[in-house]
C-alpha cells in the first residue's frame, strides 16, 4: 500500500509540474456554480432597473408633450420595441432626460403670475345726467383716481364735468335701434346693459375684470379685490348676488346678479359678450331692466351666476341697521339704494354717515361690519359687535343662531308684503319690552401701530325704552363701549368663521371694554 501511495504521489507531482496549474475536480466545480448564479442575478436585476427607469422617464416626457396615453396602442408598441436594443435604450433615455430638463427650465424661466389687484379692475358706472350732481358724491367716497380705472357712462351731457376725484365721463352709444316693449320699465335699461361691452371696446390694457355698478353704489374696493382673487380671471366668470326681496327674485331671476349691488365679469367673458350682446338684446325686447338683459345673454353663453354674499342690492326701505348689524360671514363688498334708505348712522346726512364708515374700513377693511357674539355672564347679557358700525347689548340670553338673523328694522320693497317675502330669515326687533337692544354707534376709531391694534369707541344712541320689570342689571348706565381688535388682512384667506369677542374688566365707570379677534382653540359663543 505504501508503494502504491508513493507512485500516485509521483504521478500527481508530475501532473502539477507539467501543466503549471492545478486540475479542478468535481468538488471545485460545485463551489464555482453559486458565484456564476450571483453574477447572473445581478446582471438581470441591473438590466430590469435600467429598463424600468427608461420606461418611466420616457412616459413622463411623453405626457409633458401632451400625448394622450389612451389614444391608440401605437405609443405603447413603439416604446416596447425600442427596449429591444441597448442603443435604443441609451438614445431614448437621453432624449427623455433632455426633454424633461428643458421643461423644468421653461417653468423656472416663466415669471410668476401677478396677483389680482385693483389696477386690474375697470369700473363701469351707470349714471343719469339728471341725478349726477347729487350722486357723484357717492362715487367720491370710494373711487381713487390715482390707483383705479373706471368710466362713468351718462345718458346725456352735464354742465359741470370737472373730474375732482371722479372717473372720466362718457356718453353711452345710441340705442334707438333696439326694441323695448316693457310698459313698466324705461328703455335706458338697454343703454345700461351695454356698458360692459362699451367699456371693453375702449381697449384698455392689462384688464382682468370689468365691474359694473350704479352711481349710488358704494364699493369697499379692498374687499372687492379679495373676492376676485379667488377666481381665475382667464376663465368665464359672472359674479354677483341676489335681491333681498323674494318677490323680486321670482319676478326677475334667482340666477341674476342685480346691477345696483354690482357684479363682476372676467375679461374673456366680456369679450365673448361684446361679440353677441347686440343680437342678444334684440331677442328680449320685453324684459324690464338692464340686469335681466345681461343675465339673458349670460344664459345664451351658458355662464351661470357665481354668488358672493358681500354684494348688496338692498331692495328694502327704512333703516338698514338690522341687515348691517348681522352681516353674513363674508367680506362687505357693496351697498346700494343709499338714496332710498335712511342714513346708516343717526343724526347725519347719507354722505356723512358713509364717510364715517370709511374710516374703520381703511384701517381694517376685511373686518368691517363683521359680527361677533359674546355674553356677560355676571349680568346675563347678550352682546353683538358689528365691528366699525355698532354694538348691541340685550338683556337676557339669545342663542348665536338667533343673533345672526337680521332684525326687521327695514321694510319690504313691495309695501304690501310682510316679513315672509324676504329671501332670508329675519327676527323681530324684540319679543319682550325688556329685550329691546341698547345700541351704541361708532363715534371714533384709531390705530395703535405699536400694539398693532385698532381702538374703536361706540356711544349709546339715547332713545326711549319701554319699562322693564326684570330684576336685572340695566345696560342704560353705560355711556360707551370700547372695542380692541387687531387688523386681520388674511381673514378671508381662511375658512369662513365669525370672530369671537370677550368682555373685559373696565377701569372707567360707565364704559364696557370688549376684545374682538380670532377664536382661540376650543372657544365658542356660549354662556
Amino acid at each position: 500500500m505504501k508503494g502504491k501511495d508513493s507512485g500516485e504521489k509521483v504521478i500527481w507531482d508530475q501532473m502539477r509540474s507539467s501543466s503549471g496549474t492545478p486540475l479542478h475536480g468535481p468538488g471545485s466545480q460545485s463551489r464555482a456554480t453559486p458565484k456564476l448564479l450571483i453574477w447572473l442575478i445581478l446582471f438581470v436585476s441591473l438590466t430590469y432597473i435600467v429598463y424600468t427607469l427608461k420606461l418611466v422617464s420616457h412616459s413622463r416626457a411623453a405626457c409633458s408633450d401632451g400625448d394622450d396615453i389612451f389614444s391608440t396602442p401605437h405609443h405603447l408598441t413603439t416604446k416596447t420595441t425600442s427596449l429591444l436594443t441597448d442603443d435604443n435604450v441609451t438614445q431614448d433615455t437621453s432624449t427623455a432626460l433632455v426633454d424633461r430638463t428643458a421643461q423644468i427650465l421653461r417653468l423656472k424661466s416663466e415669471p410668476e403670475l401677478e396677483q389680482t389687484d385693483v389696477k386690474h379692475i375697470v369700473f363701469g358706472i351707470a349714471a343719469s345726467a339728471k341725478l349726477w350732481a347729487q350722486r357723484k358724491n357717492y362715487i367720491k367716497l370710494w373711487y381713487k383716481p390715482e390707483s383705479m380705472r373706471g368710466i362713468v357712462w351718462l345718458d346725456g351731457a352735464v354742465t359741470n364735468q370737472t373730474r375732482d376725484g371722479l372717473p372720466p365721463i362718457k356718453i353711452s352709444g345710441d340705442t334707438s335701434g333696439f326694441g323695448y316693449t316693457n310698459k313698466q320699465g324705461h328703455r335706458s335699461a338697454i343703454r345700461i346693459s351695454r356698458i360692459v361691452s362699451e367699456t371693453l371696446r375702449l381697449g384698455l390694457k392689462d384688464v382682468r375684470w370689468f365691474v359694473m355698478g350704479d352711481d349710488d353704489t358704494v364699493f369697499i374696493t379692498d374687499n372687492l379685490v379679495r373676492v376676485l382673487r379667488k377666481y381665475d380671471h382667464t376663465q368665464y366668470y359672472y359674479i354677483g348676488s341676489l335681491s333681498e326681496s323674494h318677490l323680486q327674485n321670482i319676478f326677475f331671476s334667482y340666477g341674476m346678479a342685480y346691477g345696483g349691488g354690482g357684479f363682476a365679469i372676467s375679461y374673456p367673458l366680456a369679450k365673448a359678450l361684446s361679440k353677441m350682446q347686440d343680437r342678444c338684446i334684440q331677442r328680449y325686447p320685453g324684459l324690464y331692466g338692464s340686469d335681466d338683459r345681461m343675465q339673458a345673454c349670460m344664459a345664451e353663453l351658458g355662464v351661470p351666476l357665481t354668488k358672493e354674499l358681500g354684494f348688496h342690492q338692498y331692495d328694502v326701505y327704512g333703516n338698514l341697521f338690522g341687515l348691517l348689524a348681522a352681516h353674513p360671514v363674508a367680506p362687505l363688498v357693496t351697498m346700494h339704494h343709499l338714496d332710498v334708505v335712511e342714513p346708516i348712522f343717526p343724526n347725519t346726512t347719507r354722505v356723512q354717515a358713509l364717510q364715517r364708515l370709511m374710516v374703520p374700513a381703511k384701517l381694517d377693511s376685511a373686518g368691517i361690519m363683521q359680527q361677533s357674539i359674546c355674553y356677560d355672564k355676571s349680568k346675563s347679557w347678550t352682546i353683538s359687535v358689528s365691528w366699525g358700525f355698532a354694538v348691541q347689548i340685550f338683556r337676557g340670553v339669545f342663542s348665536p343662531r338667533e343673533m345672526e338673523m337680521p332684525s326687521r328694522t327695514f321694510l319690504n320693497w313691495y309695501k304690501r308684503a310682510d316679513y315672509t317675502a324676504y329671501a332670508f330669515n329675519t327676527r323681530p326687533v324684540s319679543r319682550n319690552p325688556c329685550q329691546k337692544p341698547f345700541v351704541f354707534y361708532l363715534s371714533k376709531v384709531r390705530f395703535n401701530s405699536t400694539m398693532n391694534t385698532t381702538f374703536s369707541e361706540y356711544v349709546q344712541h339715547r332713545v326711549p325704552h319701554p319699562l322693564c320689570k326684570w330684576k336685572m342689571a340695566d345696560p342704560a348706565r353705560f355711556e360707551k363701549v370700547e372695542v380692541y381688535k387687531k387688523p386681520d388682512p388674511q381673514l378671508w384667506n381662511r375658512s369662513p368663521r365669525r370672530n369671537c369677542c370677550r368682555v373685559r374688566d373696565a377701569k372707567k365707570k360707565g364704559t364696557m371694554v370688549i376684545d374682538v379677534g380670532l377664536c382661540k382653540e376650543g372657544e365658542i359663543s356660549e354662556i
